[in-house]
């Protein structure tokens, strides 16, 4: 008995909440690091791990949802190596964000610190 054609393609689906997520956050504050992403995303959405926000960040800079815009090396004295090296975020060609009334506050607070 031959199996009934899938609606749904196969491999995993393009889309992601979380990188949505993402790409809102970064509408409202322009450029960030994925350290400080991180630390940020969970106050306004589902707790998720920092991995999970470095693997969605890379997979979006190749779908061109999200673009490098600078990388920094600061010296110092860290536990992995003498430098650290910091990228930041902003949106892409292919991002759509949606503009969020609760994120607003965000970059409010991000100002002050």
């Amino acid at each position: 008995m031959a199996k009934a054609a899938s609606l749904r393609p196969r491999g995993r689906p393009a889309f992601s909440n979380i990188r949505q997520n993402l790409c809102d956050m970064l509408l409202v504050l322009n450029s960030a690091t994925g350290y400080e992403l991180s630390k940020i995303y969970p106050t306004y959405f589902p707790k998720c791990t920092q991995r999970v926000i470095y693997y969605h960040l890379r997979k979006g800079v190749s779908l061109g949802i999200f673009s490098v815009q600078k990388i920094t090396v600061d010296a110092g004295n860290y536990s992995w190596g003498p430098t650290s090296e910091k990228i930041y975020y902003g949106l892409g060609t292919n991002a759509a964000p949606a503009k969020r009334e609760e994120l607003v506050g965000l970059v409010a607070r991000q100002k002050k610190e």
